[in-house]
Parts: structure tokens; C-alpha cells; sequence
């Protein structure tokens, strides 16, 4: 079970009775309890490292992983699910991504001040005003124009690291970013585009499940784009450009997406109906 510590606490609890009241036992103070609950949750070594943290063992990350890979491939909409898949088995490209971005200035940067991308950190208005072709506007029509928005991104929970639980999150805050810089919707081909970029980039293996196994859901025409424009296209600018994660996109709302991508390193997108 994840939480076997509260679990613990709670058989313990109601077997002694609830706090000021005569149970099966003596009742117990609820500082007194809570303490223990504490002690118990550091003996097994499994303590919160921030707000939403729920710590788990090797054996839950698995399990939670291949249960969370099977609904996502059902349902690939299930964002809930792909984002415990993506912090389940990331253990190894997180900490290669964390120091990609600790070893450039503006990604170590973007580490220490932690900007997070939410609607309360937006100035939507303002953004919409800018001009056509920039990142701010064009970032925010794609929001308008596929009804979507930042705070649907959950936030991390299974990444037993803080500063790794960050990266995660700042991977998803930027994942719209990443639909406006290389042109695509979030219809089921757009996101197979996107995670063919991402899976490049990123390594993280929730990504290249998605790449993998997203095209199974496409037609047979939109199967032929893929393979003949869009998927060589995204395969090419990832590997082209530089670590997406390293750009402090807050501070870049005015620049030109057409910069943006040729500073990133990001090919200007085919010519296709997506």
C-alpha cells in the first residue's frame, strides 16, 4: 500500500480509541499520536520531501508504473495516468536532465528561482495583446483555439528527489509551449509529433512509450504523413536543438516563435495539414 506508515497509525489509532475518548484502550492525545505517526514514517525511512509527496518503495513504483502504462495506452488522454508514468520510470533521465540544466546559465537559472507556468502566474490579457507571431500571443491562441489549459498539469507526487520532482514538473508546465513552438494541435497526431520531439530530447521513457505506441490510433493517411514528413521532421529537430528546459520562456513572451525555434534549434515545421 503506498501510505503503510498512515496506514499503521490508523489501525493503531482505533484500536486505542479516538483522541479524548475511551476506546478498546487508553485514549491517546492527538500531539501524542501525531508524534508517532512521525516516528513511524521516519523508521521506515519514507518521510515527504515536499507538499504532495507520497513516498514509495521500488516495488510500488512498479506496479504503479505498469498499471499507469496500460491505462494510458487504453486512453492516452488519461494525463493523469501518463503523469505517474513519467515520474515512475524517469529515474534515470531525470537526474541527466537536471544537469543539463544545471550546467547551462539559464537553465541553473530557472533551477534556483522555479518559475512555475499556472494561470495565477500569467497575465493572460497581456499576452493576448502582444503581436501576432509572438511567443505570448501565439502561446495563448493555442490555449484559446484547443481549449486547454496550464493548470491541468498535475503536480509531481512519486519523484522521491525535490529538486527532480521540479524538473518533472517544469517538463509538463512547458509541454503546451513545446505543441506552439512546433506548430501542432493536440489532436492524437499533433501529441504523436510532440513526443517524438520530446522522447528525443528528454529520454524520459513515458515519451518514447508515447511516440512508440501513440500511431496505432491513426488512420492509415495520417500514418503516411507521419512517416513520410512529420515524424523525420521531429526526429531532426530533436536532436538538433538544445535542451528545451534551458529556455526561461516567461522572459521570452515578446520574442518571435520563428527566433525562438531558430535559437533553440527547432526546423521550421512542414507544410502538412495536421
Amino acid at each position: 500500500m503506498l501510505r503503510g506508515a498512515a496506514v499503521r497509525a490508523a489501525l493503531l489509532r482505533a484500536v486505542r480509541g479516538a483522541p479524548g475518548r475511551a476506546g478498546l484502550g487508553r485514549a491517546v492525545p492527538r500531539a501524542e499520536e501525531e508524534e508517532e505517526e512521525e516516528e513511524e514514517r521516519q523508521r521506515g525511512g519514507r518521510v515527504p520531501l515536499y507538499p504532495g509527496h507520497i513516498p514509495t518503495t521500488p516495488l510500488q513504483k512498479a506496479l504503479l508504473a505498469a498499471g499507469s502504462a496500460c491505462a494510458a495506452l487504453w486512453d492516452p488522454y488519461r494525463h493523469d495516468m501518463v503523469a505517474v508514468l513519467g515520474e515512475t520510470t524517469g529515474c534515470l533521465a531525470l537526474p541527466k536532465l537536471r544537469d543539463r540544466m544545471r550546467n547551462d546559465p539559464e537553465g541553473y537559472r530557472i533551477l534556483q528561482e522555479r518559475p512555475r507556468i499556472r494561470l495565477s502566474t500569467l497575465d493572460m490579457a497581456r499576452l493576448g495583446g502582444l503581436p501576432d507571431g509572438t511567443l505570448g500571443r501565439e502561446y495563448i491562441r493555442f490555449l484559446e483555439d484547443n481549449k486547454v489549459s496550464p493548470d491541468t498539469r498535475m503536480p509531481a507526487k512519486f519523484v522521491d528527489d525535490e529538486e527532480l520532482a521540479y524538473v518533472i514538473q517544469r517538463y509538463r508546465e512547458v509541454h503546451d509551449l513545446m505543441h506552439t513552438l512546433l506548430g501542432m494541435p493536440t489532436n492524437m497526431l499533433g501529441e504523436v509529433v510532440v513526443k517524438w520531439f520530446e522522447a528525443v530530447q528528454t529520454g524520459l521513457p513515458m515519451c518514447v512509450l508515447g511516440a512508440a505506441f501513440g500511431p496505432v490510433r491513426l488512420n492509415a493517411r495520417k500514418l503516411q504523413v507521419l512517416a513520410t514528413e512529420l515524424l523525420p521532421w521531429a526526429v531532426r529537430s530533436g536532436r538538433n536543438a538544445s535542451c528545451v528546459l534551458n529556455v526561461y520562456y516567461e522572459q521570452r513572451w515578446e520574442q518571435s516563435v520563428e527566433s525562438l525555434r531558430e535559437e533553440i534549434g527547432i526546423f521550421p515545421p512542414p507544410a502538412v495539414c495536421v
